[in-house]
């Protein structure tokens, strides 16, 4: 990640508006910590995600990071944010998060409508602002909704490689 950041200054692109540093899905540890927060991969980040966030805002760019609407993540394996959004907001915003990517995997069957704006609600408490991304796969028609929770949300499912099917 910290390559990916000088990669952005160094060819360019930050110039030309290319700002955000994303972390995706597995960044995380599978279990919380006793406190119940959630603890980035010592073998990945071995100085943690705020050192990484510090490294990225020296640069001039913004550090993003993903969670999910669920009790574990897309991959099945780390843990979600349901249940723990006001806790795992307040970490990011410690950590200097600027943008979070929330996917809808593994989460209780309630409406991401339902779902959603609890993350939304925690995250403006902290005060910091987080570019929050909804990932919730066009469902229930997100234009209609989207922009009341979040700063941009999917119109589709994953898009796949379907030609001969």
């Amino acid at each position: 990640m910290f390559s990916t950041a000088d990669a952005l200054v160094s060819t360019g692109l930050a110039k030309l508006g290319y700002q955000y540093v994303n972390i995706d899905d597995c960044w995380a540890e599978i279990a919380r910590d006793d406190k119940g927060n959630l603890v980035a991969k010592n073998s990945t980040f071995p100085s943690g995600i705020k050192a990484l966030a510090d490294y990225v805002h020296s640069k001039g760019l913004k550090l993003g990071i993903y969670s999910d609407a669920g009790y574990f993540t897309c991959s099945k394996k780390m843990p979600g944010s349901l249940g723990h959004e006001e806790q795992d907001a307040k970490t990011f915003a410690s950590w200097g998060i600027d943008y979070l990517k929330y996917d809808n995997c593994n989460n209780d069957g309630s409406k991401p409508t339902v779902r959603y704006p609890i993350m939304t609600r925690a995250l403006m408490k902290t005060a910091r602002p987080i570019f929050f991304s909804l990932c919730e796969w066009g469902d229930l028609h997100p234009a209609l909704w989207g922009a009341k929770m979040g700063n941009s949300w999917r119109t589709t499912n994953d898009i796949s490689d379907t030609w001969d099917r």
